[in-house]
């Protein structure tokens, strides 16, 4: 008896269903901040928090009304500010190596070394569009059956690309021809769990032959929402985006971005309840600069190595990007996106924030922070933009239990030491980082490729 008492035990604590005294002591009460909890609502001073030891919100309101549970960590955050951890609705995972892209780049230790790298910038969850291979699938379910350390993924494992047309990575996408293809790539991503359905619709600028046409279009929406799931698309061209609102497509993975939407848009994604997911502005103004204007930025530099800064701040590589047939277009094309995306805010059409990062030189959770920056700059407040990025992508991505700062949900949470609604680039202040209640190291605490005293910066400053 007492041999399988002993090995009761083991079981249980292999499992972690063992409560030992320091678990019972594992609530974590935080105090004293200004809460911005990610539904909209004003900032609150003087809150406070208390997060269970399975990593929930247990309980959240006025630090006068906290009841204390016996033996909890207490910290004091007087003089701080509480946003959800930030929500990145456009990212590509495991395609780069320094800034050479290839799909055998994908493993898991480098999704997984990406994911902290969000998580360090205080994007607690992405969602992959369209460029996953399928060891995703256990990573991900991994983290659904724990408290991941790392940001949370969400996926629509591969996407679907016309034959001809533009869209996906190779060796990795499949093309589809038809629309009984398309049926079929849709129902096999079904079967695989994906969270989304992603397809493509753009032709890079006129350079290829052929977008996707109406009918193969339609055929992924309706085969996606048949398997009860939601379908987003790549677009450029405003015809090819008032074609799949009225098809019934659920979210838009980019703004628009050849001419201003008109009426005749803003009306049919009103009518239709199409989000614009994601604008995407850090992309189209990083194709604006033959050298990036944040190399020296230690929020930016700890999160890459020397060899890729030294590429970057290269006279090469400027002479490089500048000798692209269309670097001279991106200007524009940035400038039609900013506009849209508050024309779109102000018709009332539903928003998230994504940034397409991921891809070469377009960097994972710092791009988060200059996208909030450039809806800032198009004209949202800094409330709204916060709101996009928190509970706007979690509405639209079903994940009820993310997103805002209140009982029951998950305590991922990002501690800032400056307000970031007086002013949007507060949130590169972080001085602390949460997932699933726990601690991970921020921004401030890495250092990639070199030891940490080679690294510049803090959450106090250069």
């Amino acid at each position: 008896m007492k041999r399988q008492l002993t090995v009761l035990l083991i079981a249980l604590a292999a499992a972690g269903l063992l409560v030992t005294g320091r678990a019972q002591a594992a609530a974590l009460v935080l105090t004293h901040f200004t809460l911005i909890d990610g539904s909209g609502a004003q900032p609150v001073p003087d809150s406070a928090l208390v997060i269970d030891p399975s990593g929930r919100i247990e309980w959240v309101g006025p630090s006068t009304r906290l009841k204390t549970p016996g033996g909890a960590d207490v910290t004091d955050l007087a003089g701080k500010y509480v946003i959800p951890g930030l929500i990145d609705d456009h990212v590509h995972l495991g395609l780069v190596h320094g800034l050479k892209q290839d799909v055998d780049f994908y493993t898991a230790d480098l999704v997984q070394e990406q994911l902290k790298i969000y998580a360090a910038y205080g994007v607690t969850s992405v969602l992959v569009l369209g460029t996953d291979k399928d060891l995703i699938f256990p990573v991900r379910a991994a983290q659904r059956a724990g408290r991941p350390e790392a940001a949370r993924v969400f996926t629509t494992g591969q996407g679907l690309v016309y034959k001809g047309s533009y869209g996906g990575v190779p060796k990795l996408n499949q093309p589809v021809a038809t629309a009984a293809e398309a049926r079929a790539a849709v129902d096999n991503q079904a079967r695989k769990g994906v969270d989304l359905i992603k397809f493509w619709v753009d032709d890079e600028f006129g350079s290829l032959p052929v977008r996707m046409p109406a009918d193969v279009s339609k055929a992924i929406i309706d085969a996606a929402h048949r398997q009860h799931l939601k379908a987003v698309a790549h677009v450029f061209y405003l015809d090819n985006a008032r074609t799949l609102v009225a098809q019934g497509v659920d979210g838009l993975a980019h703004s628009v971005r050849d001419m201003p939407v008109d009426e005749d848009l803003l009306n049919r994604m009103r009518q239709h309840g199409t989000w614009q997911m994601a604008a995407t502005l850090s992309r189209e103004a990083s194709f604006t600069y033959t050298k990036l204007p944040f190399l020296d930025d230690p929020f930016f530099s700890r999160s890459v190595s020397p060899a890729v800064l030294t590429v970057l701040n290269s006279p090469e590589h400027a002479s490089q990007l500048a000798a692209s047939p269309n670097f001279a277009r991106y200007k524009p094309v940035l400038e039609t996106a900013l506009t849209n995306t508050i024309r779109e805010v102000r018709a009332g059409i539903a928003y998230g924030m994504g940034t397409d990062s991921g891809p070469s030189a377009r960097f994972p959770g710092y791009f988060a922070h200059w996208e909030l920056q450039l809806m800032v700059q198009a004209g949202l407040t800094p409330l709204q933009a916060l709101t996009a990025a928190t509970g706007g992508n979690a509405r639209f991505m079903g994940a009820r239990d993310l997103g805002t700062l209140a009982p029951h949900k998950w305590a991922d949470l990002v501690i800032l030491d400056r307000d970031p609604v007086a002013d949007i680039r507060n949130t590169r202040t972080i001085r602390a980082v949460y997932v699933a209640g726990r601690a991970v190291p921020t921004i401030w605490q890495t250092c990639v490729g070199r030891p940490d005293h080679d690294c510049n910066g803090g959450p106090d400053g250069p």
